[in-house]
């Protein structure tokens, strides 16, 4: 209260000086200025004339004061309101409010670039935040449904009249969802850690195809469980890669392919050289993907559908992972697909960066 009162004395005092200041300018100003024209043009003019002479060039020159603070005083107000929208803005923004838009109109002239900078940022920002809200919404959802399992499995466990084999069974549950867990939290981790550029990315010359003879054998297990035939052509082919990222694209797609292929099916796994470039292709004639699906396979915590994510039970994670880690080679994957005859997953590499 003390800082605003002493504010509002200060600014009328400087009122009042200019006012005072602006009839001793005028006054003087005209008295002087008649002299200066008398004199120089050799006028004579009766003590009357001059008097009436030197009020009226007093009151112009007032009039010209007062017309000049008016247009300072106007260009103020108009640069005022220039700046009140977009400073407005600004502030809204970093509380957090991204639904801010400002209109371009004609006021903002040269300036114009600046709002549309704001509004972008408004916008960007807010898709941002969607995201984010909708990560910690599916990460949260993730870890929620084999929280529950395991916490219900072993309460379950607690039953001294529980028979062996249901014992062994529940836990097989709890030691999957325990897996399933560490899963989602490694494929995070790696996300987070890609974008971010932590991840130690030194290249490597390494054969491609070796690599994929490795995944696949590492993979036996689940395709011979399954009684699925794997055939490879593979083509002799050294790269400059990270060797450990690729294995994870490697072995994603395989999984995927070994996941969702029926008993007695088949999965080929062709590698050639186009030009400068190595092409990987997996492909299965398992369930398929519909058309509809197709553009969001890529999206964090995306599932197809009920068949394809319960009988899986993955995070949704996986391709996602896929895909940052052949951007970042600058390479390219295309999934195509059909309901009920198989997916074809092609790979696209530099051989050398």
């Amino acid at each position: 209260m003390g800082r605003s009162r002493a504010g509002e004395i200060v600014k009328r005092v400087m009122g009042i000086t200019t006012v005072i200041a602006g009839f001793y300018l005028s006054w003087n100003g005209g008295y002087f200025g008649l002299k200066l024209l008398e004199k120089h043009f050799n006028w004579s003019f009766t003590p009357y004339k001059s008097q009436l002479l030197t009020m009226m060039l007093q009151f112009l020159i007032l009039f010209l004061l007062a017309g000049i603070a008016g247009l300072i005083g106007h260009m103020r107000g108009n640069e005022r309101a220039f700046y009140i929208p977009i400073i407005t803005a600004m502030r809204q923004i970093s509380k957090g409010n991204f639904k801010v838009e400002l209109e371009n109109d004609r006021r903002y002239g040269q300036f114009g670039s600046i709002v549309e900078g704001i509004n972008e940022m408004a916008s960007e920002l807010s898709r941002m935040e969607t995201m984010r809200q909708d990560f910690i919404s599916n990460v949260s959802h993730e870890i929620q449904s084999p929280l529950t399992s395991i916490r219900g499995f072993a309460r379950a466990l607690r039953d001294e009249g529980l028979s062996a084999e249901s014992r062994a069974h529940y836990l097989d549950i709890i030691e999957a969802e325990g897996s399933r867990l560490s899963g989602l939290s490694d494929n995070l981790l790696k996300l987070s850690a890609l974008e971010a550029e932590s991840f130690p990315f030194e290249r490597t010359a390494y054969r491609l195809d070796k690599q994929l003879q490795e995944m696949i054998l590492a993979c036996e297990p689940q395709w011979l469980d399954k009684n699925i035939d794997v055939e490879a052509e593979l083509e002799e082919v050294t790269v400059q890669a990270v060797k450990d990222l690729l294995s994870q694209v490697w072995t994603n797609l395989l999984h995927n392919s070994i996941k969702f292929t029926p008993q007695d099916g088949m999965i080929t796994v062709r590698l050639r050289t186009l030009d400068n470039r190595v092409e990987v292709e997996i492909k299965d004639n398992g369930i398929g993907i519909a058309e509809d699906d197709l553009p969001r396979i890529f999206e964090r915590f995306y599932k197809v559908d009920k068949a394809r994510s319960t009988s899986g039970g993955g995070s949704g994670l996986g391709l996602s992972l896929v895909k940052k880690i052949v951007d970042i080679h600058d390479g390219s994957i295309t999934i195509t697909s059909r309901p009920g005859e198989g997916t074809a997953c092609v790979v696209v590499l530099p051989m050398q960066p």
